[in-house]
Parts: C-alpha cells; structure tokens; sequence
C-alpha cells in the first residue's frame, strides 16, 4: 500500500485552505496530486521507508495533524495504485483508514459493481449489464476477447486490467489549478431535483458573471454534489469551447447532473467550479446563425452591467427570483 488518496472534510466556502492542507501531505512526501476541490494523492513509497511507517500509519498522523493545525478532519484510502485507493476511499470512515494489501486486489474489486469503476460510464456500464457483466469479478472473469466484442479493444483491455487489479496510474505532483469555485448549500439535505436544477441553474449564472467581470473564459466545468452520508460525487467536462458564457455553463452543469442518475438522493450541497482559466481574448468563438444566440450574448452584457451598477440581484432569471 503506497498510494495514500485524502479527502478533507471541507466546510462550504472554506476550499481555499486546500493549498495548506496540501503542504501538509507534502511533509511527507513532495509526490501529492491536487484533487480540486477537496481531495489529493499522495505516493508514499519514499516516505514508507524514511519514517519507517507503512501507509494507514502515516494515514493517521495525517489525519491527527490535519485536525491539530486546521481543524479539518480527512478521509483517507490506501492501495498499491491511485485507481485502487481511489476506490478504497469511498469505503473509509473518519479514523478509519481502507485500505487494499498487495495481492487482495481481485477479492477487494470483486463484489463492486462494474459501474464503481473509474472511467466506465453509463454507456459502457449498461451495455455490460446487459451481457450479465454487473460486477467487476464477472469482468474480470470474462475472457478478454469478448470484452473487446463488447466495448472496443483498446477500452476492452483497459477494462480487463483494471477489473484484475491491474493499476498502471500514478501520480502527477501538481498544485491546485486556478479556478472559480460557486457553492450552494441547502439549508436542509434536499430531495427536490427542481431546487438541485435551482442551485445549478445560480451557480453557473454566478459563476459566468465572475467569470466575464476578470476577463476570464473557462476550459472545463466541475460539478461536485455532497449527500447526507458525507459521500460526495465529482464529474469534470471538458467545454467544446472555453467560455464566460453563463448559458453554455448552464446546459453543461445539467448535462452532467442528469448523466448522475440521482433518484430521490439526500442532497446538502452543489458547487460548481471553473478550471482551465485563460484570458478572454485568446479564446475563439464560433459563430452561427441562430439570432437567439446573439440575442442572448447581448442581454448578458446588458444584464453584467445592471448587476455591477446595483447589486448582483438587480437581474436574474426568473425562477430564481421567488
């Protein structure tokens, strides 16, 4: 076990104390990967022999000082590889490292369903179900040539490998990449897929806003959704062009809200984040013919300066305005 994978237990609004918390890993080890908003990877195989600890040891002075220093609590899983302790992590509790001994990869993967796997989607996932392939084991069980029948033989291996415990990942030391974050908490863990869309729906009209006032477009749009059980989900997508414009945010926020399949879910937050940050006139746009979308571009920047003139709450949509 070498990989250690954190999660830092993050109030709402308080994502800008990740930089320091990484600082913290990097105590230990100066290999960590920033996970934005909340996470990181930590490859602690030098570490392991320097402090002559094995990981879930180091797992837990982390945690200790972590609490000591910052107040914030972690959860931490462990693997042989960054997919792995990835996975693990889901499975952690506060003071309770998960983690996956070498060789206990298969029997760790087995049971979990084939959708649990990093980089299976929705499409690939449903179509294995189909074939009866619900559950990593009957993947990895699967001879590798019907597999590559099924998806592809380059995503077929891949699968094949990974379902076996195979870990080719590892991890890139990076540092937290500049962004624009927008949280909204609910008052009380919500059900309501409306008020999901509400939140969303503000978050990026937010986060455009911010966004267009720097002189900013965004590469990429990253939705991470908190439930009730303290677990938490994140999809990143790439935009087909960068963008402040806060209806392209909006459609890509709702894409990847519907591509969750949440059904009747204890929601307590949703933050939107923009990445890739780049000056907004070295970015192109491509022009169409649709007069509603320059119509719609026009009002925006109408909209920006009523907004800057009196308070952010002088326009907004409608729905929002209740």
């Amino acid at each position: 076990m070498t990989i250690l994978c954190v999660r830092f237990q993050l109030p709402p609004m308080h994502e800008a104390a990740l930089p320091e918390l990484l600082g913290l890993l990097e105590e230990f080890t100066p290999v960590v990967e920033a996970l934005p908003p909340d996470g990181a990877l930590a490859d602690l195989r030098g570490a392991e022999r320097y402090f002559g600890r094995d990981a879930v040891e180091l797992a837990s002075v982390i945690r200790v000082r972590a609490l000591a220093l910052y107040g914030v609590d972690c959860l931490t899983g462990a693997g042989p590889g960054p997919m792995l302790a990835r996975m693990a992590l889901r499975d952690a509790r506060p003071g309770l490292t998960r983690a996956v001994p070498g060789g206990e990869e298969r029997e760790f993967l087995a049971g979990k369903p084939v959708a649990a796997l990093p980089g299976v989607g929705t499409a690939t996932a449903r179509t294995l179900c189909e074939y009866g392939l619900d559950t990593l084991g009957r993947v990895a069980d699967a001879p590798l040539s019907t597999l590559q029948r099924l998806v592809g033989a380059r995503t077929g291996r891949e699968l094949h490998e990974k379902a076996n415990g195979v870990d080719r990942g590892r991890v890139v030391p990076n540092g937290v990449s500049r962004s624009l974050a927008a949280d909204r908490p609910f008052d009380r863990d919500e059900l309501d897929p409306d008020r999901h869309r509400r939140a969303l729906l503000s978050a990026a009209g937010e986060m455009g806003a911010r966004l267009r006032a720097v002189d900013k477009v965004c590469r990429t749009l990253t939705l991470t959704v908190r439930y009730a059980d303290r677990s938490a989900t994140t999809r990143s997508r790439t935009l087909k062009e960068p963008t402040a414009h806060s209806a392209a945010l909006t459609r890509t926020a709702y894409d990847m809200y519907e591509a969750l399949g949440l059904q009747r879910a204890r929601v307590r937050s949703i933050a939107l984040r923009a990445e890739g940050l780049a000056p907004a006139e070295q970015a192109s746009h491509q022009l169409t013919f649709d007069p509603v979308d320059e119509k719609v571009r026009r009002i925006e920047e109408v909209a920006d300066r009523a907004r800057a003139k009196f308070g952010p709450r002088a326009v907004m949509p409608g729905s929002l305005a209740a």
